[in-house]
């Protein structure tokens, strides 16, 4: 599903920020990313999403290697990658039922799909009472909710949640990641980065640590160890 190869990403600055960094993700994994700030984990995010290019070593995510996909391919390539991140990213003036249908709509899927898609999405991370309410009037989970459904609208094979928990209190943060292990049940690959020890070690699922652009520790059934 998602394998790095010897990647090393090197800016024009001369900062590392992955040297030779390998790794192989199955499909309907859930995998947690940790490592301290600086440390290559946001590099590695942008090089999955096609946001950054190594300067060497090879990526393959499921049949495509980057290497020879177009410019043309990278929307589709990117709508089977969802991506949370740590602020939400929400659209303030769209409500709920809005901020997850506009990901459709830019994709160019026709109104009757999106009614049929969104209700089902929203029903799935507990929203569907909330979906004509904006962001400013619902929690900060609740906001999260609405950007994990925003990314899995789509219905993308893997779900990268960076810092997902990072702006929510302790119940919050668990009611999130309890969200991402039933995403994942369904069949949905995960990977999920975190400063967050305590979740680490209780989800108990496989942990890649990265320090200083290098993966220095790859467990079946990992800690949180920096």
């Amino acid at each position: 599903m998602i394998l790095l190869d010897r990647v090393t990403v090197i800016y024009p600055n001369k900062t590392v920020a992955l040297s030779g960094a390998s790794l192989h993700i199955q499909p309907k994994e859930f995998v947690t990313i940790v490592g301290a700030s600086g440390a290559g984990k946001s590099t590695l995010i942008r090089l999955l999403i096609k946001e950054e290019v190594p300067t060497s070593g090879k990526i393959i995510v499921g049949s495509i290697d980057y290497d020879t996909i177009d410019k043309a391919n990278i929307p589709h390539l990117r709508r089977k990658i969802g991506v949370v991140f740590q602020d939400f990213k929400l659209l303030p003036n769209l409500t709920v039922y809005e901020n997850v249908s506009f990901a459709l709509e830019v994709s160019g899927v026709k109104n009757a799909e999106i009614k049929r898609a969104v209700p089902k999405i929203l029903q799935l991370v507990g929203l569907s009472e909330k979906a004509h309410h904006y962001p400013s009037e619902i929690s900060g989970g609740e906001r999260q909710r609405t950007a994990i459904a925003r990314a899995l609208v789509r219905n993308p094979k893997i779900l990268i949640a960076d810092e997902p928990t990072g702006n929510l209190d302790p119940k919050n943060s668990w009611d999130i990641i309890e969200l991402l292990l039933k995403i994942n049940r369904f069949g949905t690959t995960v990977v999920l980065t975190t400063h967050n020890k305590e979740i680490v070690d209780a989800l108990k699922k496989r942990v890649i640590t990265i320090n200083r652009g290098r993966v220095v520790k790859d467990e079946k059934v990992g800690k949180y160890t920096l």
